[in-house]
């Protein structure tokens, strides 16, 4: 095969670094997942930041709440994903198209699997709450989105990690806090939410990346057995 190769969707001057935050955050998810295991009120920190009622917040602070959490639900999440591979198509990027759905889609299948497990359970009406769902995928999406931005502007590990970690703080923040405004979760479940997506999409670009690699290895040894 001739042509440049691809781009690594995570930048091999991150890699040491975010795979250490990926490995810290991982410890902090299962850490509180098993600290709250089968628990239906809030903890002592849940308390101290805040405990979540029907009218936490109201006007005009209520609006800007749901308008965030709409992007965690399914509409919103959808049109966020659709719009980013789109550019990537368009920018004929696919691994990183790839990267934008596996990305947030592991991220999301995670604090899933990890809801059913810890069984944790807010305001006592059933609703599995820990890890957050909402957190998590809006803190994948802009890692995302920032790692492919680091790799497209070459930045080097300082702005780089700046970049995908300020990405990651502003998203998890705002949808955080979202929830925790709209009682839908306590605080430690969107920190566990925040820390799954810095510990999955790490993992997940990185396995792309490998995974993309040996395609493209085997195509050239095909291409090459066949002009031989």
């Amino acid at each position: 095969m001739t042509g440049r190769p691809a781009p690594a969707v995570l930048p091999p001057s991150l890699r040491a670094w975010l795979g250490l935050i990926a490995a810290l955050a991982a410890l902090v998810v299962a850490g509180l997942g098993v600290l709250y295991a089968g628990h239906s009120e809030p903890g002592r920190v849940d308390r101290w930041i805040v405990e979540p009622t029907a009218d936490s917040v109201g006007p005009p602070w209520r609006s800007v709440a749901l308008a965030t959490d709409f992007l965690g639900e399914p509409a919103g999440a959808a049109t966020l994903v659709v719009a980013a591979v789109t550019g990537c198509l368009l920018l004929r990027r696919p691994r990183a198209a790839v990267l934008v759905v596996a990305g947030v889609g592991m991220s999301v299948v995670t604090t899933t699997l990890l809801k059913s497990l810890v069984g944790r359970t807010i305001h006592g009406d059933g609703n599995l709450s820990y890890p957050s769902g909402h957190t998590a995928f809006l803190t994948a999406f802009a890692l995302v989105v920032a790692l492919l931005a680091t790799g497209r502007l070459g930045l080097g590990r300082t702005a780089g990690t700046s970049l995908v970690l300020a990405s990651a703080l502003v998203a998890g923040a705002a949808m955080g806090w979202a929830q925790v405004a709209l009682s839908a979760h306590y605080t430690t479940d969107v920190l566990g939410g925040w820390c799954t997506a810095l510990a999955v999409v790490p993992a997940t670009a990185w396995l792309v990346d490998r995974m993309a690699d040996q395609l493209v290895d085997r195509m050239a040894d095909a291409g090459r057995r066949e002009r031989r």
